[in-house]
């Protein structure tokens, strides 16, 4: 094995997150291989950006576009994966096959692992029997903003104080600040979570239903997550932070939000196919509707935004029905 250069990282998904990673540590003077596909590396060599993601931004001579996944990540001094939640375990099998150790292991991915609902940490285990540590990136965080050096605050957990410096110590500069967690569950979920509720914010602002709906979803649709969170071992303050309350206020709030933008479209009219299609990129919160739809009815927790979400995406119910159906519950306390 080559020994670790403490200069050089590898970011695994070359998409519009791990460019954006990318830039921010190839600026400070890192060594950073960004990999990929190949026909999408062969793009990023030709052009010297990323044209189809973030276009018109320059990579840095830090900044090294790669095909080969053993390469990329020899001897780097951090492991970075920021590729979707679909993909996330195809590319641990990978590192797990080709015994990179996983101290060295991080990711930016947010979601759930699609079918078993599992947290993308969980599965990590499974095939990192060993490991002692993993570092998870999460937090309020557009990747065109990220990519054009705008201000953005994240937090980075493990349950390695030494692994989450690190990592963090990577990315930390005068216009990206990291900070330091140790509640690697409670950023996972609202992480994943916010993309559903950022749907159904983008349906009932479709729909015309105005700032006061788009607050009251915001805020309900915290307590859900933090009913799931508290269910799988999360601590109830990590969404009032960066990871919870952050990411999901900016999620649900803005149009740079595919999860958001889907939302908008469903409540025009498109059918879901044709709404993605038309997005181009993934859309995170679709899969993990389902996820949470299953988690909750397993553990027996209440999410009704999440029940109404996964009706109209997965069983045919109009996006009005869906909001008038939340709004004619029945009465109950708001804290019980």
């Amino acid at each position: 094995m080559k020994a670790i250069r403490s200069r050089e990282v590898a970011v695994l998904g070359a998409g519009s997150w791990g460019t954006a990673l990318a830039l921010v540590m190839a600026r400070k003077g890192l060594g950073v291989r960004l990999w990929g596909l190949p026909a999408q590396v062969a793009a990023l060599q030709r052009e010297g950006q990323n044209r189809r993601y973030l276009p018109g931004i320059a990579f840095p001579d830090a900044l090294t576009p790669m095909a080969d996944l053993e390469a990329a990540v020899a001897g780097a001094a951090e492991i970075l994966v920021a590729v979707p939640s679909h993909a996330f375990r195809g590319v641990l099998e990978r590192l797990a096959e080709a015994g990179t150790p996983s101290e060295r292991l991080s990711w930016a991915t947010k979601g759930l692992e699609p079918g078993s609902g599992r947290l993308l940490s969980q599965a990590a285990e499974a095939l990192f029997p060993d490991q002692r540590s993993f570092a998870i990136l999460s937090g309020p965080s557009f990747a065109g903003e990220v990519a054009h050096g705008l201000p953005t605050a994240v937090a980075v957990a493990s349950a390695d104080p030494e692994h989450s410096k690190r990592l963090a110590d990577l990315l930390h500069c005068d216009a990206f600040r990291a900070y330091t967690h140790n509640d690697i569950i409670g950023l996972q979920v609202g992480g994943a979570a916010k993309n559903v509720m950022a749907i159904g914010a983008g349906i009932a602002d479709g729909l015309g239903f105005g700032a006061n709906t788009r607050a009251a979803l915001i805020t309900r649709g915290l307590a859900e997550i933090m009913r799931l969170g508290r269910a799988l071992g999360a601590r109830n303050e990590t969404f009032m932070g960066l990871a919870g309350m952050g990411d999901l206020v900016l999620t649900c709030t803005d149009d740079q939000s595919r999860n958001r933008r889907l939302g908008l479209a469903l409540a025009r009219g498109q059918d879901l196919e044709r709404a993605r299609a038309e997005i181009g990129q993934e859309v995170e919160g679709v899969a993990t509707t389902a996820v949470l739809r299953g988690r909750a009815l397993e553990l027996g927790i209440e999410m009704p935004i999440t029940d109404q979400i996964h009706r109209v995406l997965f069983e045919g119910v109009d996006t009005r029905t869906a909001v008038q159906e939340l709004l004619g519950r029945e009465q109950k306390p708001e804290i019980a």
